[in-house]
């Protein structure tokens, strides 16, 4: 978590990012911002840095794996080495965004660069260039009062709680491309590429949590797509599967490999099977995952709301099913030509 209870904004400015694609300009702005007002620094503090959860980290990266070439990172470490052309190097950032902007959907948008001081990360207090783009407004009402009357007034604006893409590059891990958070609101492919990989162009840093995720995104994989191809399995015995998963990861502190494969899928067939999978799933996504580490909650938490232990019959029903795959049977009806699921319960609610 991010603690931003004594940090200062001590430069900020902003240029505006339009859609090159669309025949749209970028207009850079001349001089910084000022933020002398005590409530527009604490407001401009929520907008920029409550949207971050710090959980998931990530690196500057570049096409040879050499993070000193990326563009962002070259900003960033003049940044860091001096604020003396600050606003310069804002409008360096802003150029290289607006080259990105190469699809005709990509939002035009405000672009933030601040340069923190005082924000804690893990119990470390550290400085942090901020970069953040705006790219919806909302309209709101104004009422004014002009003599005895009242007039009402609308004009467009940012919502401070409603951030649309950001990234935190905090003065850690120097060496190996900085330490950077990264929020994008945005569910489109064509954006989070735009955002992440072409204007950024970051990597994951394996923590915990990457740690973590993965690994249960690869064991869905497995037990979704790959365990019936081997295995006798119905749909209701891989709900059990993925809530064994599940309960592995609720019920532990620190993953081992070995003994997740023993305890989910019991069969040692299955488990070398889990194993083959896990080879050929880390090899094609590049993925370093270790064999032992510690188990992320935040993660769990967030990857649980995908494992979703729904037996969907047709269109006619919805079985959820959390504990005991004992309780549930599955057979078929030969005189109506159905397959049909029989539950055992003791108390109806």
């Amino acid at each position: 978590m991010i603690n931003h209870a004594h940090c200062t904004i001590e430069s900020l400015s902003a240029h505006f990012i339009g859609n090159k694609a669309n025949g749209q300009e970028l207009l850079l702005s001349q001089h910084p911002l000022g933020t002398a007002d005590e409530q527009l620094r604490e407001l401009l503090l929520r907008f920029f840095l409550d949207a971050f959860e710090a959980n998931e980290f990530f690196a500057f990266d570049s096409s040879n794996g050499d993070p000193s070439l990326n563009a962002v990172h070259q900003f960033a470490q003049r940044i860091f080495a001096s604020r003396e052309n600050f606003h310069e190097d804002t409008a360096g950032i802003a150029r290289h965004l607006f080259d990105q902007t190469n699809h005709p959907k990509i939002k035009p948008g405000d672009l933030y660069v601040a340069y923190f001081t005082g924000l804690v990360l893990e119990d470390e207090v550290l400085d942090a260039v901020g970069l953040f783009k705006s790219e919806n407004k909302q309209p709101f009402l104004q009422l004014h009062t002009e003599g005895p009357a009242f007039q009402l007034h609308h004009e467009d604006g940012t919502a401070i709680d409603k951030l649309d893409k950001g990234c935190l590059i905090f003065n850690a891990n120097t060496e190996q491309g900085y330490k950077i958070c990264i929020v994008d609101k945005s569910n489109r492919a064509f954006e989070a590429q735009y955002w992440r990989d072409l204007f950024l162009h970051v990597k994951p840093l394996a923590n915990d949590y990457f740690h973590t995720t993965h690994y249960i995104r690869m064991a869905k994989d497995f037990v979704v797509n790959k365990l019936d191809e081997d295995f006798p399995v119905t749909k209701a015995d891989k709900i059990d599967y993925l809530n064994k998963s599940v309960n592995y990861f609720k019920a532990n502190e620190q993953l081992v490999d070995e003994e997740f494969a023993k305890i989910v899928f019991e069969d040692e067939g299955m488990a070398d099977a889990f194993h083959q999978h896990r080879e050929a799933y880390t090899q094609k996504h590049d993925l370093p995952l270790e064999d032992s580490f510690q188990i992320s909650a935040a993660s769990v938490k967030k990857q649980e709301r995908v494992l979703r232990s729904v037996l969907k019959l047709d269109k006619n029903f919805h079985i959820y099913i959390h504990g005991n795959r004992e309780l549930i049977e599955r057979g078929f009806d030969e005189e109506r030509g159905k397959s049909f699921y029989k539950v055992y319960f003791e108390e109806e609610q």
